[in-house]
């Protein structure tokens, strides 16, 4: 395995890596690679703080399910319930098309206008995607879409009455330890935060600082360590309950009742037919992966400080090595 990810890193310029495995609920593997700072040849380390991107978005649905265990919210309830300034078009959205990214609204990440530095607050948010055409009525298709996401961290916000990263850190990240997770702003000082990295012809530059800001769909850090908490919570039922897990690893239905791979936040589907439930993350420098093989009780966990989308093509790989060595009885 190891020569695996040292040959990856050679043969894609990919900067540093971070990995942690988890069989059986223990850590059997936790491992770095390379550099989180080409400049100070400064080496990654398992705390070392790396940006998860997308996978943000399992955090924002359990934040809904937390509520929606506590009646405050169903994920059945018309976001114009919870969204002040939501147009007409959108009365027939409901949370569960947001959270399986099948409620038609435009992607705003492919649009002009949602810099960082601009911060959109939640009213010009609504506003500038109120003023896109949906892609396709509620239910009716499945799209990828940011936009979703961002409107779930807002409606967290107006049903708990708290700030979104305060929710997440009184709820989640506070209560499980994840004491080095937190929100990206690049103003943060953040202790071991790892640089980002793009390629142009094959050459490492610093990554674009001209951010998309990408809230509740995206914005979160994390390290390999406290990921590894976050995959512990998910094995218990002390955070979300049994019922409300087995929710969000149900695959959506259409509304002509076609299933999609995708549940509340997380891709389903399989490697070598074992059964996989998993998320991506991929921000400007940065590739994120955690993978979940529950009938294996095997997780694996890989943060990598590149752009290239590579780190769910690493993390299934090394996953493989462990169907491999449990077939020869290891």
């Amino acid at each position: 395995m190891d020569d695996y990810i040292t040959g990856e890193i050679g043969k894609r310029r990919i900067p540093g890596v971070a990995l942690n495995v988890i069989r059986n609920g223990a850590a059997i593997k936790t491992s770095a690679y390379g550099y989180s700072n080409l400049e100070l040849s400064a080496p990654v380390r398992p705390d070392t703080v790396f940006e998860i991107g997308s996978i943000s978005k399992q955090f924002t649905a359990a934040g809904i399910l937390l509520l929606a265990q506590e009646g405050r919210l169903s994920v059945d309830d018309r976001i114009t319930d919870h969204l002040k300034g939501a147009p007409p078009a959108w009365t027939n959205i409901t949370l569960r098309h947001l959270l399986t990214h099948t409620s038609g609204l435009k992607n705003y990440t492919l649009l002009d206008g949602f810099e960082l530095r601009r911060h959109l607050t939640q009213e010009l948010f609504i506003r500038a995607i109120a003023a896109q055409p949906v892609d396709f009525p509620a239910g009716s298709a499945w799209k990828y879409s940011n936009t979703g996401f961002n409107l779930l961290g807002f409606i967290i916000e107006n049903v708990s009455g708290t700030n979104y990263w305060d929710f997440m850190k009184s709820r989640i990240f506070g209560p499980l330890g994840m004491d080095a997770t937190t929100d990206r702003r690049p103003r943060r000082i953040i202790p071991n935060r790892a640089s980002g990295y793009e390629q142009t012809n094959g050459v490492l530059i610093n990554r674009d600082y001209d951010l998309t800001d990408i809230f509740s769909a995206g914005a979160i850090v994390s390290t390999v360590l406290d990921m590894a908490k976050w995959n512990a919570a998910l094995d218990a039922d002390t955070l979300l309950s049994a019922r409300t897990k087995e929710l969000m690893w149900t695959p959506a239905l259409l509304n002509d009742g076609k299933p999609v791979k995708y549940g509340f936040g997380w891709f389903l589907d399989s490697v070598e037919g074992h059964r996989n439930i998993g998320h991506s993350g991929a921000t400007s420098g940065f590739s994120a992966s955690i993978q979940r093989f529950p009938d294996d009780k095997l997780a694996v966990i890989l943060l990598t400080n590149t752009d290239e989308q590579i780190a769910t093509a690493l993390a299934k790989k090394v996953a493989t090595f462990y169907f491999t060595a449990r077939a020869a009885g290891k």
